[in-house]
């Protein structure tokens, strides 16, 4: 399968453009970097003008979804991952992250793992600076919580009223019709039990599905029309073209960054918002990223 490496475009770039014309299709409308003078005093930092790493992308993204609640077309989330709090990450970059999310006003919020690194030192910070989302948060845990300590950062979010997932999966109801959202376990760490996480589950329906190790979407009941949203691959981190793709396969991530059909479900890799920009973890063709998404029900798109 043909790997999407992402395009950053210019910060002129930002009127979205709709595509209706392929119904099993996701497009990436719109891929900036925010704009240099902040719009209004940063609550961690005086100063209008930001540091360079204090900055991240934005991607605009249409999910044609067939089979989901007609409901639900136009349904709005956004998508962080990959986190990382700590000195890798600024700081303010996360923070402009909450506020940016909270701006647009999606309709779900998910975060898919990796809130710290190596050192439990940052955990108190993770639910400081991640707290203050004003929609339904839903969240799973990566390998490296797993390495820090799960329990405390699962704790942590609870405190915040978000939802932690682990094999487990919630039923909501959506402007009249349900959603289920289901959260796998991290697969890296092979705390991952997919027959436990759909054990009760609707069969049909809207159905979207958090993990942290894009490589699971492989162990999910084939042809169901589900969506999962991934991180843990940084986005390949440091990209050299064919290389990267080739390291990464070998070591089992075939599935690197953006968007992706395996057996009849769809995967998006976020490459995360943590690392690069002047921390000691360097990025190359590859951003922070902060996704957004909006859900068209494939029928309805084909008919435009």
């Amino acid at each position: 399968m043909a790997l999407r490496l992402a395009r950053r475009r210019s910060a002129l770039e930002t009127a979205p453009t709709a595509s209706g014309s392929a119904a099993l299709s996701l497009q990436r409308n719109t891929m900036r970097r925010n704009e240099l003078k902040a719009p209004g005093p940063d609550p961690l930092r005086p100063e209008a003008r930001l540091r360079w790493r204090d900055h991240f992308t934005l991607s605009e993204n249409v999910l044609h979804v067939p089979g989901m609640h007609r409901e639900h077309d136009g349904l709005r989330i956004a998508h962080l991952s990959d986190i990382h709090v700590g000195q890798a990450t600024s700081a303010v970059r996360i923070r402009r992250a909450v506020a940016e999310v909270n701006a647009r006003e999606p309709d779900l919020i998910f975060l898919t793992g990796d809130y710290v690194t190596h050192s439990p030192k940052p955990l108190p910070r993770v639910i400081e600076l991640l707290a203050g989302f004003s929609r339904p948060v839903f969240v799973v845990l990566g390998n490296h919580d797993h390495w820090v300590d799960a329990h405390y950062l699962r704790t942590g979010f609870e405190r915040l009223g978000y939802t932690v997932l682990q094999n487990e999966h919630r039923v909501l109801q959506m402007r009249g019709a349900p959603l289920t959202v289901l959260g796998i376990d991290d697969g890296r760490t092979h705390r991952d039990d997919v027959e436990a996480t759909f054990r009760g589950a609707p069969e049909s329906g809207t159905r979207l599905v958090l993990t942290h190790a894009p490589p699971t979407v492989e162990k999910l009941p084939a042809n169901g029309n589900l969506v999962q949203f991934s991180g843990h691959t940084h986005g390949g981190q440091f990209v050299v073209r064919g290389l990267t793709e080739a390291i990464f396969r070998r070591a089992g991530q075939p599935y690197i960054q953006g968007h992706y059909h395996v057996r009849g479900n769809q995967l998006y890799v976020n490459m995360g918002l943590g690392f690069g920009f002047g921390g000691p973890y360097l990025r190359r063709g590859t951003y922070p990223e902060v996704a957004f998404f909006t859900l068209r029900h494939a029928e309805a798109a084909a008919s435009l």
